[in-house]
């Protein structure tokens, strides 16, 4: 069995009404990939290090389906749109 692959990343939205044009034109790759949000913003509290406006940790089926989606034409087109209206730490990572 494969482990699952995880996106972890720590966002801080430089521009909310921008924003909401990078959370629409992201659905593509993640419906293709099969991403599965665990965490998507909402209460929390950073004990350590820097702290950011948003956490989100998103699963895919494994490791490679993780890097495939982040790779994908999909998601890079999306992605110019995260680095307009955010900041962001990002990481892919195998689960256990």
């Amino acid at each position: 069995m494969s482990k699952k692959g995880y996106w972890m990343g720590m966002v801080d939205v430089t521009d909310p009404d921008g924003y909401p044009q990078y959370v629409a034109a992201n659905a593509a790759a993640f419906e293709k990939y099969g991403a599965k949000f665990l965490v998507r913003g909402g209460q929390c509290e950073v004990f350590e290090g820097p702290a950011a406006s948003r956490l989100v940790v998103i699963e895919f089926k494994d490791y490679q389906t993780a890097l495939d989606c982040y790779h994908s034409p999909e998601y890079q087109a999306a992605l110019k749109l995260r680095q307009q209206f955010s900041n962001a730490h990002f990481a892919i990572v195998e689960g256990v």
